[in-house]
């Protein structure tokens, strides 16, 4: 069977390795174009593109799918395409141009969580089990029939970058699991049933640790913006990203307040509170939460 492969960071790497290791022909890749990393700015191929380029295998460059794009997809004369986060939406044209259509690797068990960013938004609801799904691709969001569904425990201190992680690994042997189904005519789609939700993209201020809730949701919303895009409170004007954090246990701290207990340091919620571990200034590099707290002179921080 051969196959175009279409996804962009390194989430979809495993999928992709998995897909150029197995038996099946990877005949190109489809990805977004190179961007600017760094402070630097350097031009720099996608997590996708590197490992295509690595093993020769064609690369397309989109950031939609014009007419051009569509003739390219074409020449390649594939059977079946496999999505996971690429990035942008493929057009009706596009869905029905290959002889099996578009199958998409998804973190979590649909009709839940429909959307960008759903390994997040499983951590910030508080859930104790995550969930992958391959399903058929169509026009409307992640509302395709599923053809494979899977839950995995979700570990206590688990952010939502090792969690994607690690789902993506897991959903590499899923996504050729359903392939072999597919080729050999025994697969089946099941249409979704039960209530939707919907995982919209994170933004800078999702971040922004609300302390008036207590440990245990502040710690979940950490874990859900970790690494992106990153938690942070506010001390004066300026946000101190909290890097790494862990629940602080039986330590009781006022509400907005970092303070240092037995050469430790803890931000205060509502009820509870959070241990820091490292944080970053505004402007400066992640060092240790203590370090920055012994540079302030201070006994108490106030943050919002």
């Amino acid at each position: 069977m051969k196959i175009i492969f279409a996804g962009t960071p390194e989430a979809a790497v495993p999928t992709l390795t998995s897909l150029i290791n197995s038996s099946f022909d990877v005949v190109a890749v489809l990805t977004r174009p190179d961007a600017h990393q760094g402070r630097k700015r350097i031009l720099t191929p996608s997590p996708v593109a590197q490992v295509a380029l690595d093993h020769h295998i064609p690369v397309i460059y989109a950031n939609r799918i014009d007419d051009e794009i569509q003739a390219t997809i074409d020449f390649f004369n594939a059977d079946l395409g496999v999505v996971v986060a690429y990035g942008a939406l493929l057009p009706e044209l596009t869905l029905g141009s290959l002889k099996h259509g578009w199958i998409n690797l998804h973190f979590s068990s649909l009709p839940s969580w429909r959307g960008a960013a759903p390994v997040q938004w499983q951590l910030l609801s508080g859930e104790v089990m995550a969930g992958s799904a391959v399903f058929k691709l169509v026009k409307e969001l992640d509302a395709g029939d599923v053809f494979d569904t899977r839950e995995w425990p979700i570990l206590p201190d688990e952010t939502s970058g090792e969690l994607l992680e690690r789902l993506s690994h897991l959903g590499s042997r899923q996504v050729l699991d359903v392939i072999d189904s597919i080729n050999s005519g025994r697969a089946i789609a099941t249409t979704q049933s039960g209530e939707s939700s919907y995982a919209r993209k994170l933004n800078l201020e999702d971040g922004h640790l609300n302390l008036n809730n207590d440990s245990d949701v502040v710690y979940n919303q950490y874990r859900g913006v970790t690494p992106e895009p990153g938690a942070f409170v506010v001390v004066g004007e300026e946000r101190l990203k909290i890097l790494e954090a862990f629940k602080g246990g039986d330590q009781i701290v006022p509400p907005t307040q970092i303070v240092s207990i037995e050469k430790k340091l803890f931000l205060g919620c509502s009820s509870g509170s959070l241990e820091l571990i490292t944080v970053q200034p505004f402007g400066k590099k992640a060092m240790s939460a203590m370090d920055w707290f012994r540079g302030l002179r201070q006994e108490v921080v106030h943050v919002s």
